[in-house]
């Protein structure tokens, strides 16, 4: 079997990237992580208008149909260039809400980008002093949040937690809870796919410029070695990832996630080590991405829980 993306997937991928390379996001990501949302907003609105948020929304209520194999192209995109906001957590709303009455009301301000949305399925929600839409889940259903707490500090500055106020409107009782994670963890895997991908150009581009004994340190039989399994982890997360996106399947959604975290991670822990001292520097862009990296890791089911799933055939504690 042979998969490989169509024209119209192609396009849209590199129009996203085009978009985003125009919008030179590392300063978009430092002021959303000084809590300055108004560039970061902009862009959000640039994205909704290119349609990723009505990818996994039906065209009855100003969707583009539920289109995981798209929506993974996109949030690989989003990954690459370390888009910041509560991207997946908008996503997982939309199917939190896609039951009667509830779509109707909410959906369609979510795909135009309208209404930011984050969900605390734990204690903590991302980016929920940016969020419009705070939905958390209780014992008795989903509930809308009156609104969050303080923002808790981080590994990415760009991921910014916030608890949110208990209680609120009851939303419904059955919110569709599985399949939103799987939604999640799905986008997830491909945004660290992307994050991976752009750490590993980056350290490809360094390790040519930077010399030792007179010659670039790319030259190097061991940085050779270490950028080569880089690649391969990556390129073998890429067939999961978009396998996983035809069949939607729990199991396969998960081993995508843990394949493709892990691969960013691989790929973040090389690049900071072949950048040396500079890679631990704030101020230098590559500290984005490997911040990234590591907290996608965690996000929406770590590698024990998605091991858990892929292992036991399940859908892991939700």
């Amino acid at each position: 079997m042979r998969f490989l993306l169509d024209p119209e997937q192609r396009a849209l991928a590199d129009s996203l990237h085009a978009m985003l390379t125009a919008a030179g996001t590392p300063s978009v990501i430092r002021d959303w992580s000084s809590g300055d949302h108004t560039s970061g907003r902009a862009l959000w609105n640039r994205i909704a208008e290119a349609g990723v948020f009505g990818l996994a929304v039906e065209e009855a209520y100003d969707g583009m149909g539920a289109l995981p194999v798209e929506l993974a192209v996109a949030f690989v995109e989003l990954g690459r260039h370390a888009v910041p906001g509560p991207l997946v957590e908008t996503v997982a709303a939309a199917v939190l809400l896609s039951g009667p009455g509830l779509a109707e009301r909410f959906l369609p301000r979510l795909v135009a980008g309208g209404t930011m949305a984050t969900v605390a399925l734990t204690e903590y929600a991302l980016d929920g002093d940016a969020a419009a839409l705070h939905l958390a889940l209780s014992p008795d259903g989903l509930r809308r949040s009156p609104g969050p707490g303080p923002v808790r500090a981080c590994l990415d500055p760009a991921r910014r937690l916030t608890a949110l106020t208990p209680g609120g409107e009851l939303l419904t009782r059955e919110p569709h809870v599985a399949r939103a994670v799987v939604w999640a963890r799905l986008a997830t895997a491909a945004q660290a796919l992307g994050v991976g991908l752009a750490l590993l150009d980056r350290t490809l581009a360094y390790v040519k410029q930077r010399t030792q004994f007179g010659v670039p340190i790319g030259s190097f039989q061991a940085v050779k070695h270490r950028l080569a399994d880089a690649k391969i982890a990556l390129e073998f997360a890429r067939p999961l990832l978009f396998g996983a996106a035809l069949t939607m399947d729990p199991v396969d959604v998960a081993a995508a996630k843990l394949s493709a975290c892990e691969a960013a991670y691989g790929t973040a822990r090389a690049a900071l080590q072949l950048h040396g001292a500079i890679g631990y520097t704030a101020e230098y862009d590559l500290s984005l991405w490997l911040t990234r990296a590591r907290a996608l890791r965690t996000a929406w089911g770590g590698p024990d829980e998605c091991r858990d799933v892929v292992l036991g055939g399940g859908g892991g504690r939700w």
